[in-house]
């Protein structure tokens, strides 16, 4: 259990972490903060670097039984924050811990702190820190780094806030949790001419406004991510030529973020949007080239591991349901259960709190116990206590 000196300590650590923000690939003295915190619950052995900069420290019982791993994220987001409220702001210009990564961490720790006093009685412990969430490239990474077989989990478990939601209230569901998604960019290439010529050159302007609206009807959102069919486009970015009134364009990007109730659903989207693309490209006599960025795995939830964690929530008086999920938005945690029963919990800062990745947006201190809490019955119900 956590102690009222645990809270505070925990709260000002939290804090000092939503001061000094790093981005994904960047989470070098995050990973060195984490690093050195849990050093002082000596557990059998620290990993770090792992896919990047991640932390993973093992609790192990020396006594057989199952590895289960809870995992937070070590990346802020590039967002500049605009918060006059709190006294600990983001001090790095145009990055903030705006999707509460900070608090998620913060959790861990005081998991961490709870099993260092109380082992647990059989198996092993992991606390995942994840570098790179927030692009998708983070657990990919971490899963394929040799030295993650050293600490392979059996049971996987991670906690997301989610505005929007009661306070402390968890929305969790077997199957779906998180859609898979991908960023598409499409280059298209053409070629300059005089703005007074036009006619001398290829320009992009009338296949981009054409492939907008095409790719937009890719999408049918129809029913939500419940539904199996459920496809969204979004155009987040487009550019043709440069901003000047004397060159008729030669080259246009467009950004389009794809995203389906799962990984075939993703794969599917994406042909057809590379086909669309290649079409309209070709009826305009321009070249086409593509981009994948921020590719993110379907979040599922094994029926197992879901009834491990709200059999936990209910012994500790946690109140879940199913509402508000599955998600459109996407998490990096899906690659954690490619290889264990995994499960994501969505964890509610109240219904009025501010939005993940708005500016103003900060992780309530208050949430650090509950889900502790919850990670800790989740420890001794699969672990037991020595």
């Amino acid at each position: 259990m956590l102690t009222n000196s645990d809270l505070i300590e925990l709260t000002e650590f939290r804090r000092a972490l939503h001061r000094r923000p790093e981005v994904s690939g960047e989470e070098v003295e995050t990973a060195k903060t984490i690093v050195a915190a849990v050093k002082l619950m000596r557990p059998t052995g620290i990993l770090t670097g792992l896919g990047g900069h991640g932390v993973a420290a093992i609790f192990d019982s020396g006594k057989d039984g199952p590895t289960v791993l809870f995992r937070a994220e070590l990346d802020a987001l590039p967002i500049e924050e605009r918060n006059d409220v709190i006294a600990w702001p983001s001090e790095t210009r145009g990055k903030s811990h705006v999707c509460g990564h900070d608090g998620h961490m913060t959790m861990l720790l005081a998991l961490g702190r709870m099993i260092s006093r109380q082992p647990v009685a059989q198996g092993r412990v992991i606390l995942m820190f994840q570098p790179a969430e927030e692009d998708g490239s983070g657990a990919k990474a971490v899963v394929a780094d040799p030295a993650f077989a050293e600490i392979k989990p059996d049971w996987a478990f991670a906690i997301h806030n989610e505005p929007g939601s009661p306070f402390g209230f968890v929305s969790t569901r077997v199957g779906l949790m998180n859609c898979a998604s991908l960023g598409l960019k499409v280059r298209l290439s053409g070629k300059t001419a005089h703005a007074a010529d036009p006619q001398d050159g290829v320009s992009p302007a009338l296949a981009v406004a054409k492939l907008i609206p095409a790719l937009d009807n890719l999408g049918h959102g129809e029913g939500g991510p419940r539904n199996d069919a459920f496809r969204l486009v979004t155009i987040t970015h487009a550019k043709i030529g440069e901003p000047t009134f004397g060159i008729a364009p030669g080259e246009a990007e467009v950004f389009a973020t794809l995203r389906a109730a799962g990984d075939a659903g993703v794969e599917s989207l994406e042909t057809a949007a590379r086909n669309l693309a290649t079409s309209v490209a070709d009826e305009y006599g321009l070249g086409v080239a593509f981009e994948v960025h921020d590719h993110f795995a379907a979040s599922v939830n094994d029926a197992d591991a879901y009834d491990i964690a709200t059999k936990a929530m209910e012994a500790i008086g946690v109140p879940h349901g199913q509402e508000s999920v599955p998600m459109r938005a996407s998490e990096d945690f899906g690659v954690f259960g490619w290889g264990a029963k995994a499960a994501m919990l969505c964890l509610g800062p109240g219904e009025d709190h501010a939005a993940l990745h708005n500016p103003d947006y900060d992780f309530p201190d208050d949430l650090i116990p509950i889900g502790s809490a919850i990670f800790e019955r989740i420890a001794r119900d699969l672990l037991g206590t020595a």
